[in-house]
This record gives structure tokens, C-alpha cells and sequence, in this order.
């Protein structure tokens, strides 16, 4: 039995919550650095798409998840407002304006890398789409950050493992869509040698810092998917299999264990909900790519479906979860790389 997929009822309600969120601008928690009094802006100001959903990485990936719902299901009751919204937004000048947030010198490490890998994402997903408008305009941004990437992991000597926004692997993990797409091969070349440079020669993980108290990722899963991605069909296998080496007893035994979640209301304690997704989503994924017949396929298909029911039902409620969740469940159901 394999995870379960996103199903349009499931679409026009994620639709639903992102269109309610994508443009309210407050509350905001605003990642902004002023280097004189007049740098004190409103969220709108600073970013004339991205100024909703609380903070700009989620309002990136709310328009990801918004772009990959109308692909998927192009007729459904929320495409008209969608297209509407990307009519409004997607237009050269304000993409002028979020381009010029970026040659800020005090936006060199804005959103890095979890931003970065969002925007990235949200350019790989408008690109698949019959109409191109979107895609060119927004292409002037995914430009910049793309060579963002460029220009950052060669003087990245270390990873970063968390299990938050910093975590590295994730970057990687999304950044090699985007270079698919367009094929970047320089691009992609550079992602998985940093990728092997990074994480190639670990193996045995033993996940024991899992869960921390404000995870949404699963630093080990997101390792693991970051590889299957990178790495031809026939080098994964061999690194999978030293990197959790104990799969088919279902060790270690914290990554299998959906998160608890004790307060919605703190943001932080809220991010366990993101990781029973995001971990749903990781399982999913690396249970396809191994062989059928493979027990440790239903292993990770059964712990798949285990987080997604853990998640599933915590998208709406409080405001701390619903602008944001709503993006791993879609990643956990229907991410196609």
C-alpha cells in the first residue's frame, strides 16, 4: 500500500486557506535589516508580492502551492481567484522591486536557504505551466537566486543539520528541481558535488537528535531525500544503504514516531505538525524509490501514511500552523521529483 494522493476536495481546501493568507500582511514577522531610519518599511513596501502569510517564506511557498494546485487541477472552484491573484502579482514591476530587495547589502544572507530554495521551487512549478507569463516575469528573481546558490556553496565548508530553517540539505533538495528544469547542468553539477562533498560519506545516522522542540524537518530524512535526488539511480542505493543501514527493523526508532504536538498556538511547538508532514512527505518519496518486494518500501510507506494522518488533520486552526501547513501536506501528497 502506498501513500495516499492529493484529491481535489483536498486542493479547493488548501486553495482556500492559502488565497486568505497570501495577501493579509499582518500579523508579519518581518526578517528585515535597517541600515538607516529610512529602511523602516511595511511588509508590502519591502516586498510587493511576498508581504503576506506572516513572514516571506511561507508567502513563497503558499504561491508554490497555489501554482501546483492549479496545474493539477486546472477547472477546480479556486482556479479563477488563483489566476487572478498571479495576474495581479506576477507582474514585471513588483518583480523589479522583490529583485531589489536582494541587491540590499544587508540582504546577502536574506532567507538563506530555505527562501532561497522556496523561490526556486515556485519558479520550477509556474515553468510547467502552459502559460508562461508568470514564469518569465518571476524569471528575473529565480535568476538572482539561482545565483545566489552559485556564489554561496563553494565557501560553504559545513553543512547545517538542523531541523529548521537553516537545514542545508533542504536548499540542495529544491535547488536541483529548479536546475532541472531549466537545464542547469553547471547548476546541477554544483549542487550534488556539494551534496557528496557535505553528506557522501555518511553513513549509520543514528537520528538521535530527533525531534527537537521546533523541528519541521527531519534532518536525516531531508539528508536522505536531498541524496536520492542528487545522485544517478545507480549511486543512491549503495549511499541509502549505509546511511540508515537498519531500515528493515525500523531503527532508528525516533523516525518512525510521529511528532507530539502539545501547543498550536506557539509557533514554535507548531512546527512538530510541519515535521509529521514534511517527514510524510520524505518517506514517501524514498519508499518509491526503492525496488518492490523491498520490505523496507513498505516500512517507509507505512510510516508515510502514519505522519500524513498525524498532520493531516492540524492544517486549520490556529494562524501560528494554518499559513504555512497546508505547503508540506501538498509536498506530502503530490510532489512529483
Amino acid at each position: 500500500m502506498t501513500t495516499p494522493r492529493l484529491i481535489p476536495e483536498q486542493a479547493q481546501h488548501f486553495a482556500r486557506i492559502a488565497l486568505g493568507h497570501v495577501g493579509r500582511e499582518y500579523p508579519n514577522n518581518v526578517d528585515h535589516a535597517l541600515a538607516e531610519p529610512a529602511d523602516a518599511r511595511t511588509p508590502s513596501q519591502l516586498h510587493p508580492i511576498f508581504y503576506g502569510s506572516y513572514d516571506w517564506h511561507s508567502c513563497v511557498h503558499s504561491y508554490w502551492m497555489l501554482a501546483r494546485l492549479l496545474r493539477r487541477f486546472p477547472d477546480f472552484a479556486a482556479a479563477s481567484d488563483i489566476r487572478t491573484l498571479f495576474d495581479m502579482q506576477f507582474v514585471p514591476e513588483k518583480v523589479a522591486a522583490e529583485r531589489a530587495y536582494f541587491a540590499r547589502p544587508t540582504a546577502r544572507g536574506f532567507k538563506r536557504p530555505y527562501g532561497w530554495a522556496w523561490l526556486l521551487k515556485l519558479a520550477t512549478e509556474l515553468a510547467l505551466h502552459p502559460d508562461d507569463r508568470w514564469s518569465r516575469n518571476l524569471g528575473p528573481l529565480a535568476d538572482i537566486i539561482a545565483q545566489r546558490f552559485r556564489d554561496f556553496l563553494p565557501l560553504a565548508h559545513y553543512p547545517v543539520r538542523v531541523g529548521t530553517h537553516f537545514n542545508t540539505a533542504f536548499g540542495l533538495r529544491m535547488a536541483a528541481d529548479y536546475a532541472g528544469i531549466t537545464r542547469d547542468e553547471a547548476l546541477a553539477t554544483l549542487l550534488r558535488e556539494t551534496g557528496l562533498r557535505w553528506y557522501g560519506d555518511d553513513s549509520d545516522c543514528p537520528a538521535w537528535g530527533e525531534p527537537s522542540g521546533d523541528d519541521f524537518q527531519s534532518s536525516a530524512l531531508i539528508e536522505a531525500e536531498c541524496m536520492r535526488r542528487l545522485l544517478p539511480p545507480d549511486a543512491f542505493p549503495p549511499w541509502f544503504d549505509r546511511f540508515l543501514p537498519r531500515l528493515v527493523e525500523k531503527q532508528p526508532a525516533t523516525l518512525f514516531k510521529p511528532a507530539t504536538v502539545t501547543d498550536r498556538t506557539d509557533g514554535k511547538i507548531a512546527h512538530l505538525d510541519g515535521l509529521n508532514l514534511s517527514r510524510a512527505w520524505c518517506w514517501r518519496s524514498l519508499g518509491d524509490a526503492l525496488p518492490a518486494g523491498d520490505p523496507r518500501r513498505v516500512a517507509a510507506h507505512e510510516a508515510a501514511r502514519e505522519h500524513l494522518a498525524a498532520g493531516l488533520p492540524h492544517i486549520t486552526g490556529h494562524y501560528m500552523g494554518e499559513h504555512w501547513l497546508a505547503s508540506f501536506a501538498v509536498l506530502a501528497l503530490d510532489d512529483e521529483n
